[in-house]
């Protein structure tokens, strides 16, 4: 099942279908140093047995990875980020094989500092009422950097307002609980849940794994503006070919930031032999001390990254969202710069939670909730049409019920004139009940104009809350609190790509 748009094609070689190929094809790794980062990092923030085990086999000869990512929201932020960790996993179980381990990967995004980003959580309970929370994160840090410690209050406090299943509810504080970073928080949740499963979570920030990225970060700092001029060359060539890039490098732009003694993230620019990050100048000998003494506090650019994360990984396959396929197809020459083939680029499975009241409201009205996602108001304005149109199907009988009557009366007046009498009184009663029957259905359709009305805003709040899919909204740990783990299994059974409507 192809998952690359076609008008991609030429700037994603590799996809879903190709992975079986790639798979076969020997990938240079360093998986030693690799593994025991890994190892040691997972055992820190508390991986449970299988992702430890997972980590392990990385460190095979032969060993594939496919690897998804995302930035660390809180609570893990959108249901999404569960379906590209499924996805992953699914790949992983699907393509394992013995003498060739297949794992599934996690990049936790520690290094970027777009904390408004990750800073939010809105969930919806079982009385459908909204719960929200937003923390207030110090600007253009790197969440790798965020201590967690001064926010536990404010979301044990969301979590105890919102309720649900208390025992899930104590394994997501649990796993909150101590002196952990930002970025561990996410980590120590998604294994909390999905590590039993052999989920491998890396932080490229973590003190055991960041100096495997110094050979990557060395070649940048010895051409810095050739992986910009190659994004900015493919950039060119897709809106040659009609197409909106989503990636584009400022005058001076490098692929690298740099992490100030202020805490701050901010980009480096190369002009006459040295960087600049707006506060002060460096020589390249500069960032090489610095990169070596806290390889950390030099990070890549999204140009960058992924090209970064497969130097040390030995990756097979990508599990992107949609928005970041035309991001990721900008980074073939990225790839070749660093002697690198690109992996096979996945699309993430697309999921809607249908809890039961919602899935009655659909079906009540014929509706798809992909389409209802796609267009609410279109569909909203199709099930009114449906209903009006019934209501003057119902006053079109009522007219020929009239007219039927009154043909009656004249027949009546012709075959027996001293009826005149009862023939008017019944002309009365009839033409009296028929009215308050056209009045009762006028009534009933505004009613149920009301009742459409108020059931489509319940489906918006439930699938479209804020104007977007659920999954980029809600996060998944918010329907494990309502309906409890059963609904991971749903999840566990579901294919690794394609749009799935998870039933709960």
């Amino acid at each position: 099942m192809p998952t690359t748009p076609e008008r991609l094609r030429p700037y994603l070689p590799y996809g879903l279908e190709d992975l079986p190929t790639l798979l076969e094809r020997p990938r240079s790794a360093p998986r030693d140093e690799l593994m025991a980062g890994l190892v040691a990092y997972l055992h820190r923030v508390g991986a449970p047995p299988a992702s430890l085990a997972a980590a392990r086999r990385l460190g095979e000869p032969h060993s594939r990875a496919i690897v998804t990512g995302q930035q660390a929201g809180l609570l893990t932020g959108p249901a999404f980020t569960f379906y590209k960790a499924h996805s992953a996993l699914a790949l992983a179980r699907q393509y394992d094989a013995p003498g060739r381990a297949v794992v599934a990967v996690f990049w936790v995004a520690s290094q970027d500092h777009d904390t408004d980003e990750v800073r939010s959580a809105r969930m919806l309970d079982l009385d459908e009422r909204l719960h929200t929370l937003s923390l207030e994160l110090p600007r253009s840090h790197p969440a790798g950097r965020i201590p967690f410690g001064p926010y536990l209050e404010q979301v044990c406090a969301l979590l105890g307002r919102f309720g649900g299943i208390p025992s899930v509810r104590e394994r997501i504080c649990r796993a909150m609980v101590g002196e952990w970073t930002y970025s561990e928080v996410f980590a120590r949740l998604l294994l909390e849940f999905l590590g039993p499963e052999g989920l491998v979570v890396l932080d490229p920030m973590a003190p055991e794994l960041a100096r495997l990225f110094v050979p990557a970060l060395e070649r940048e700092i010895a051409m810095p503006l050739a992986s910009a001029e190659a994004i900015n060359q493919t950039a060119a060539r897709m809106r040659a070919d009609g197409l909106e890039p989503a990636l584009g490098r400022g005058e001076a732009a490098t692929n690298l930031f740099f992490e100030g003694a202020d805490g701050v993230r901010r980009l480096l620019r190369f002009r006459e032999g040295h960087f600049e990050d707006g506060e002060r100048r460096y020589t390249p000998a500069d960032l090489l001390a610095i990169l070596h003494h806290d390889p950390s506090r030099i990070t890549p650019a999204a140009g960058l990254r992924p090209v970064v994360q497969d130097l040390v990984l030995p990756t097979a396959g990508f599990v992107v969202g949609p928005g970041e396929l035309k991001y990721v197809a900008e980074l073939g020459g990225v790839y070749r710069l660093h002697g690198l083939e690109p992996p096979a680029v996945i699309r993430r499975m697309g999921a809607t939670v249908l809890e039961p009241p919602i899935r009655r409201i659909l079906d009540g009205y014929g509706l798809d909730p992909w389409a209802f996602q796609a267009n609410p108001e279109e569909q909203f304005l199709q099930a009114l049409a449906k209903q009006h149109a019934l209501a003057r199907q119902l006053e079109a009988s009522l007219d020929e019920i009239i007219a039927k009557f009154a043909q009656a009366q004249g027949l009546l007046a012709q075959f027996e004139p001293t009826l005149e009498r009862s023939r008017r009184r019944a002309q009365k009663r009839v033409t009296h009940e028929l009215e308050r029957l056209r009045h009762k259905l006028l009534q009933a359709e505004l009613r149920k104009e009301g009742i459409v009305r108020a059931q489509f805003e319940r489906l918006k709040l439930h699938l479209t809350p804020g104007g977007v899919p659920q999954e980029r909204i809600y996060p998944f740990l918010m329907y494990l609190l309502k309906h409890g783990e059963g609904v991971l299994e749903h999840l566990r059974r579901a294919p690794a790509v394609g749009n799935v409507e998870l039933e709960v």
